[in-house]
């Protein structure tokens, strides 16, 4: 894997951060490939969370059947509501043995996508920061970590070598075996922060701030009786709410960041509510939990969504 070239799918920030800094620590030859709807310039600027400023040259495409030609493996970095469809558009062009990995918020696709591919399939999340500043440049805000696995536990020896690969392009990461765990504690984070911060276009941090404070722990009270009910491992802690404790850490730790939900609508783009809350309702209708907080929040955006 080391010398593999590796297809990044979807050009946005995290896509074009991971290309980047797989090719920028390459000898020589390429190890990173982009593609997207449409073409980028082939050189990019890359800043670092230090300030520095590096040009990356890179191959952009925009036809699947180029952009597979000598790849070894296949990085999903599209948002999770066009995801089914990128993958149908690439996969006849792909050997059927080709690993991909899955990097959407949300738990709408992984385990379609798992059960479909034939090859192996994993799913990685991620609190790399970054955000595009325009055609030919990407910021990495603000280092993080990326845990990746398959969510039945195989894969073990392939997750481990693509965990090296990404931690020597400076994207420090960690092969694990519960990555559906860590997948649903990524989703109490983004339920709890995105739609929030998205309807009322503040910074993460002011939720730290009257009303909206009263907003993150009612959602909270919400997500730790649903957690308990799916019998979801809660995260590691010192106190008895492990979950407010989870949330409130990554609102401080990224009190500056403008939630990419809260990007895309300021852009006008489709965002991933549905990904990240659609699941939360339906398994509290199934447990027959309410989850009024919830529910407002998937109602004001799928209204905007209609509009």
């Amino acid at each position: 894997m080391h010398d593999a070239l590796s297809l990044v799918v979807g050009p946005g920030a995290i896509g074009r951060l991971l290309a980047l800094s797989l090719q920028g620590s390459a000898d020589r030859q390429p190890a990173a490939r982009l593609l997207g709807r449409r073409l980028l310039p082939d050189r990019q600027w890359l800043t670092r969370p230090d300030g520095e400023q590096r040009w990356v040259d890179i191959a952009t495409v925009v036809e699947p059947q180029l952009a597979v030609q000598d790849i070894k493996l296949v990085h999903l970095t599209t948002k999770s509501w066009a995801t089914l469809e990128a993958f149908e558009t690439l996969a006849p062009h792909l050997p059927a043995d080709t690993p991909l990995v899955l990097w959407q918020n949300g738990l709408r696709v992984q385990h379609p996508l798992t059960e479909r591919w034939t090859g192996p399939v994993l799913c990685a999340s991620t609190t790399e920061g970054a955000y595009v500043v325009d055609n030919d440049h990407v910021v990495h805000a603000g280092h993080g970590q990326t845990v990746l696995g398959h969510l039945g536990g195989g894969h073990a020896e392939l997750a481990e070598e693509i965990a090296r690969q990404l931690s020597g392009a400076g994207l420090a990461a960690t092969a694990v075996d519960d990555i559906e765990v860590r997948l649903w504690h990524k989703l109490v984070v983004n339920a709890a922060i995105n739609p929030l911060v998205a309807r009322f276009r503040i910074l993460n941090g002011q939720l730290r701030e009257s009303p909206w404070r009263e907003r993150v722990e009612a959602t909270l009270a919400e997500l730790d009786a649903l957690m308990q009910a799916l019998d979801i491992p809660p995260p590691a802690s010192s106190t008895s709410r492990p979950w407010h404790d989870l949330v409130w850490q990554v609102i401080e730790r990224t009190a500056a960041n403008r939630a990419s939900m809260l990007q895309d609508l300021e852009a006008s783009r489709p965002t991933e509510y549905d990904a990240i809350l659609g699941p939360l309702r339906e398994a509290a209708r199934t447990a027959d939990i309410a989850t009024p907080e919830l529910d407002q929040r998937w109602q004001e955006l799928d209204q905007r969504a209609a509009d």
